[in-house]
This record gives C-alpha cells, structure tokens and sequence, in this order.
C-alpha cells in the first residue's frame, strides 16, 4: 500500500467503525441485539453504493476492509467456542439431543423445501446449501433473553442453552459438508451419496481430532511457553493456535470456521492457567476488545450485500417468509416432542428459544456468497436478501415471544 492507500483506509475504518457502533447502541436501545443495528449500518451503506455514492461503493469493495471482516469472522467463531465447553457437550442429556435432532434436521429440509419449491430454476446444491444456512441457532440473542427474564437457571433454560451449543457444533460440520460439496461440483465433479458421506465423515473426524489431540497437546504447549516469561504470550499463542487450526480445516478443503471453533473449545483455563494467573487475565477478557473491534466490520460488509430493490420482487419476500415460516415449524415439532416424551418439562420457552438464526446463518450465507459453481454464485443478492430478511424476522420475534411463553407457564 502506498502512504495516501493507508490513509484511505484508516478513514474508512473510523466512519465504518463508528456508524457500527452508533447502529448498534440504537438497537439495543429499542431492545433489539446490537447486531441487528451493524446490520442495518451495512444495508444502508451498500444501498448507497448500488445508488452510486462513491465513498460507499469504495468502503464495501476495498479490499483492506473485507479482510479484516474475514478475520472477524475467524475471532467470533474462536469466541464462541472459548464461551462453549466440552463437558456442556457431553452432558446435554436426551432432552437437548432430541432437540438438536429435531430443530437442526427440520430446518435443513424444510429450507431445502423452500428453495426447491421458490427457486426452480437453481442448482440442487443452492437448496441443499440454504437448508444448510437455517440450522444453526443464534445463542447469543436467547441467552441475553433468558438473563434479562431472570429464569436462566430453570431446566428449559439449561435444556436451550446445552441444545444451542451443540446446535452450533452440528451446523458447522454441515457446513463443511456443503461447502465441500460444492466445492467439489464447482471443479466439474459429480456428488454421490458415498462422496457426500465421505465428506461428513472428513469433518466429523477433524473436528473430533482437533478436540482429542487439542486437549491432550495444548496444555502442554501453554506450559513450554510460561517458562519464557514474555509478555502477551497468552493472547499471541491462543491466537496462533486458533489461526493454525483454521488454516489446517482449510488444508483439508474444510471450511475454517470449524478450525476456529475447535480451537476455542480446547483452549480452557486449565490448559493456560500459569500464563492467565501471571497476567491475571482470562483469555475471553484479552480477545474481547480484539474482537469487538473486528466482528462489527464483518456485520456491517454482509449488511451491506442487501439488496433493497430485490423486496420489490415478490419471490424474495415469499422465500424470506418461508424461512421464517421453516423455522417456526421445526420449533413446532421440538415442541411436540417435548410434550410428549418430557411432559414435566414447559416445552414453549424450548422451542421459543431455538427459533432466532443470528451470527452464524449471516456467516454461512456470506459463504454461500463466495461459493460458486461453473462461475454462478451459490447465494445471489436477492437469495441473500431474503436470509438477512429471516434473520430480523426471527431474532426481533424471539426476545417477547420467550418473555410470553415463561409468564403464561406462570400464570398457569
């Protein structure tokens, strides 16, 4: 980059980051999450580059600015898996597991469903990859719900928030097995049931492996490095780990998302604990401000792929709502299930708390951005459209709708 190219970004950097946060303190401020206002940042600035402002069109293209989303992306997932642990995983009992089966199954069909019946003319793999998109619940939004409720320590709170976690760890290996897919069709090849399950199996065993050999290796590493008493070696070598990951799910034609979010399940406190207690930080505490600076840019550049125009189609509308109507079902049938085999348990607040698709579906639908095959984009701008669209609907419905399931089981 020349001198007068860094000051370029430098500025766009500051408006951009600014306009987020602005964004985002007025959702919040209207009770909405904070990433619904990024969102809306990106929307009106990518409308003003499809309207021909120069300076909009620059900020969303410049490609200084889509890195650091990319990396953003990377840091969010490390996040989430740092806020995620293994035992939560294995001990979700059969309640969550019937829940994860349930919601994350019926959202991947009737989303197939829906871009079969909505887009006929689309590859099979854009349907396939739009079920995809659906499955992964947004744990951030429920979670805010449920302490702001203060009934975050009832059983379907810990029944939602044990499904999520393993929700998100299916979504992602069902992601790699899209993407691979894909990937696979893009380069002129043709996808059989054994290939696909061959795939499955290639993520299963590297998120698997990654946790294993993680556990076992990591505490060792973070123990050679406390003995050379440098300073910031606790963020710098969780942040290697964590980018070495992605780059090895990469390597092994994986998305690297899976790569980051194994490695924020591995590296727990007992595995740093000498270098955390000499800097008397927690590793969440030092990526936190990293992260807040990089995860807003990458929500404001996938507002800023919605198409407003594309509302005017009444296809885009229809398919917006049939994914949020997919999505409402498959809460329906968790529901049911719960009613059944669980009577003891209120099965609304469970089924309530799985319907919001936040952080994660944005990221899977920028992928199916970048994803093409035979040189068409998987996702268009108004099929992306369409999935920003089902985000808001889904994450603005969520917060009352749980607030009205917990009271009416009270009032009961």
């Amino acid at each position: 980059m020349h001198t007068g190219d860094i000051g370029t970004v430098l500025l766009q950097l500051a408006i951009l980051l600014l306009a987020a946060k602005v964004g985002a303190g007025l959702a919040v401020r209207l009770g909405q999450p904070a990433v619904l206002g990024e969102l809306l940042v990106g929307v009106a600035m990518g409308n003003a580059a499809l309207a021909g402002l120069p300076w909009a069109e620059a900020v969303a293209q410049s490609p200084a600015i889509v890195f650091l989303g990319q990396l953003g992306v990377i840091l969010l997932l490390f996040e989430i898996g740092l806020e995620s642990t293994i035992a939560q995983m294995l001990k979700v009992g059969p309640a969550s597991m019937l829940v994860v089966l349930f919601e994350s199954g019926g959202t991947f069909v009737l989303g197939w469903v829906a871009g079969a019946l909505l887009l006929p003319g689309s590859s099979p793999y854009v349907h396939a990859f739009l079920g995809a998109t659906l499955t992964a619940t947004s744990i951030g939004i429920t979670v805010r719900v449920l302490k702001d409720q203060g009934v975050a320590g009832r059983t379907e709170s810990r029944i939602v928030v044990a499904a999520a976690v393993l929700d998100d760890v299916v979504a992602l290996v069902v992601l790699a097995t899209a993407v691979g897919a894909i990937t696979s069709a893009g380069q002129g090849g043709i996808m059989s049931f054994a290939a696909t399950g061959a795939i499955l199996g290639k993520a299963t065993a590297f998120l698997v492996g990654s946790l294993v050999i993680g556990t076992i290796v990591s505490p060792r590493i973070f123990r050679l490095a406390s003995s050379l008493r440098t300073k910031g070696m606790l963020l710098a070598l969780s942040l290697a780990i964590c980018f070495s990951l992605s780059w090895l799910a990469a390597l092994a034609s994986l998305a690297p998302l899976m790569g980051a979010f194994a490695a924020g399940l591995i590296l727990k406190k007992v595995a740093y604990r000498d270098l955390a207690d000499r800097g008397r930080h927690d590793l969440r505490a030092l990526v936190g401000p990293i992260s807040s600076f990089l995860v807003p840019i990458f929500f404001v550049l996938m507002g800023a792929h919605t198409d407003l125009r594309a509302f005017l189609q009444p296809r885009v509308l229809l398919l917006a709502l049939a994914l949020t109507a997919g999505v409402a079902i498959a809460a329906s049938g968790v529901a049911l299930v719960l009613r059944i085999l669980l009577p003891r348990v209120n099965p609304l607040p469970v089924a309530i708390g799985m319907m919001p698709r936040g952080e994660v579906t944005l990221i899977f639908a920028g992928i199916g951005l970048s994803l093409n095959i035979a040189g068409v984009p998987v996702f268009n701008r108004e099929i992306f459209s369409a999935v920003v669209a089902m985000v808001f609907l889904t994450a603005v419905m969520t917060p009352p709708l749980l607030a009205w399931s917990f009271k009416r089981r009270q009032r009961t």
